[in-house]
């Protein structure tokens, strides 16, 4: 071999095997990009269209109060300002009085698909509202609106279903699906309606806890005796009813004002059948009448001038009375 030459390097091609593999990767991958680009877009349009669309009326504003009382609050929903959003009647109230007249609308939610559902819940990130709310009646749907999965709500609704209520606030942050964190964010806006004693028969009355068929037989009857109670505390009049019982559902529990009692115009045998006016003293009412001008006519009057004894005198200053005229 001559100096300063080398031998002849042999240099060898990719081989076919090695070419097509590369090919076919590269085919794959093309292929997987347009299977997620067709499974995106499949996904999108599934999540912006509504398969079966939620059935909206645009009433006035009594009507709408009017359905929402017979209806079932699980099918329907009041959006007061056309929103899409469910608000209470009294909400509507409030936003009616601060914007002037808006027409408020019904909202009757739509059963839809499970399979529909279920894309749209991994599609699109859930936005968790805070809104006004009572939890024994609020809606599956919009339990998920204030953050609740739908596992969650269907948790809640199963409990009401079988007869649970929540009576207190605290009592909604003691159901095992209400986080901490949760109840903190939605306490100020759990809104639980309280029972009026003026109102609500005896099976009402037993959601009140401490009182059986017994109480919510002598809360009904005494009630008729006085013709309606002036204040939540002449329920501690009912005998056995005492201040623990009373302070146990005091938070529970609310008065409307009953008619003004005709103390000054009823004749004798009336007055003596209220709980708190014996028949001598009914008739001794019926005489002090006829003998002083209306302005004198007092229930202290009555008590300064010995017609009516210590007690019967406290009790009957709670009593909402007619004026004398």
């Amino acid at each position: 071999m001559e100096e300063g030459k080398h031998p002849k390097t042999k240099r060898k091609g990719l081989s076919t095997s090695f070419v097509t593999g590369a090919i076919a990767l590269v085919f794959l991958i093309i292929g997987y990009e347009v299977a997620l680009f067709v499974h995106k877009a499949a996904v999108t349009r599934i999540a912006a269209n509504r398969d079966h669309p939620d059935t909206v009326y645009v009433i006035d504003e009594a009507l709408a109060k009017r359905l929402l009382a017979d209806e079932m609050p699980n099918q329907v929903g009041y959006d007061g300002d056309g929103s899409g959003g469910a608000r209470s009647p009294a909400d509507f109230g409030k936003k009616y009085e601060a914007e002037g007249r808006v027409p408020p609308t019904i909202r009757r939610y739509a059963e839809h698909s499970p399979a529909v559902k279920a894309v749209r819940e991994k599609a699109a990130p859930r936005q968790v509202e805070s809104f006004r709310f009572n939890p024994n009646t609020v809606s599956v749907e919009d339990l998920q609106r204030l953050g609740f999965s739908e596992k969650q709500a269907q948790s809640i609704d199963h409990y009401r279903q079988k007869g649970g209520r929540f009576r207190r606030p605290s009592d909604f942050a003691k159901s095992y699906v209400v986080a901490d964190s949760v109840y903190a964010r939605l306490e100020p806006y759990i809104d639980i309606p309280r029972l009026d004693i003026n109102k609500a028969d005896s099976t009402a009355l037993l959601e009140l806890p401490g009182i059986g068929p017994y109480f919510a037989g002598k809360v009904v009857a005494y009630r008729h005796q006085l013709q309606g109670y002036s204040c939540p505390q002449q329920l501690m009049e009912i005998y056995h009813f005492d201040k623990e019982k009373f302070e146990g559902l005091s938070d529970l529990i609310t008065c409307s004002a009953p008619s003004p009692y005709p103390l000054w115009t009823l004749p004798e045998e009336e007055l003596a059948k209220h709980p708190h006016i014996s028949r001598s003293e009914a008739h001794g009412i019926v005489l002090y009448r006829q003998h002083n001008k209306p302005e004198a006519c007092t229930v202290e009057g009555l008590r300064k001038a010995g017609v009516l004894s210590e007690e019967h005198a406290v009790r009957l200053a709670l009593c909402r009375l007619a004026p004398a005229e």
